[in-house]
């Protein structure tokens, strides 16, 4: 095999099935709570059980599903000790890496960033393109860490903080006050202030639970 053809190889279909089902979860076509019925899956998708059962296994892993014994397979609910419990994470690793690329990214990263943050003033006006936009701002942010440990792991946080994290961009004013929370931390990376920039991540965060965590 050459080193070409190595790199066109087809993913496993438990991977594919696994991003199928993880996009009905984000969606809420899954409901947090609901049971996944495994037969209808498979008809649905024209597969055998094998690799449905692969992929439930890495969802599971992901935080994404549950298994319960002799039940089946269930979409993960979020307590609210869980939601806690991410975005304290999240705080603690976003807004050290934060802290690190105000201290050393480049011109042409830092303009990035700019070029994302102007992205996210025109998505403004809608939820689900200002969701996307602002994953790529966190995603671009922490690859500039050039740590990829620091990246997988906040990649699997955030997975799990995305079961509850983009109904909380519905509630009102919750996109302009996270939007400004963004023009804060630019305004801090601008100015090379690490620690200024760490504490504005860490505003951000704060504020995203309490709108995640508010039943209003």
């Amino acid at each position: 095999m050459t080193e070409t053809t190595a790199l066109l190889t087809p993913k496993p279909l438990y991977v594919e099935v696994a991003e199928l089902v993880r996009q009905q979860i984000y969606s809420r076509e899954l409901e947090p709570g609901s049971w996944i019925d495994e037969m209808k899956m498979v008809e649905k998708f024209g597969i055998s059980r094998t690799p449905l059962r692969e992929a439930l296994k890495v969802l599971a892993a992901e935080g994404l599903v549950t298994m319960k014994p002799r039940r089946g397979a269930y979409v993960t609910e979020v307590s609210e000790k869980d939601l806690h419990d991410v975005y304290h994470l999240l705080s603690l690793l976003e807004s050290d890496a934060a802290a690190v690329v105000a201290e050393k990214a480049s011109d042409e990263q830092l303009q990035q960033l700019h070029d994302l943050h102007h992205d996210l003033e025109q998505a403004v006006s809608n939820a689900d393109q200002f969701f996307h936009i602002n994953e790529r701002f966190h995603m671009a942010l922490l690859a500039m860490c050039d740590n990829r440990f620091l990246s997988q792991t906040v990649a699997d946080l955030r997975k799990v903080m995305k079961l509850n994290r983009h109904q909380s961009l519905f509630k009102r004013g919750r996109i302009e006050d996270s939007l400004k929370e963004h023009s804060a931390i630019m305004q801090h990376l601008n100015n090379r202030n690490a620690e200024a920039t760490r504490q504005a991540m860490q505003a951000h965060f704060r504020n995203g639970l309490a709108a995640a965590a508010s039943r209003s």
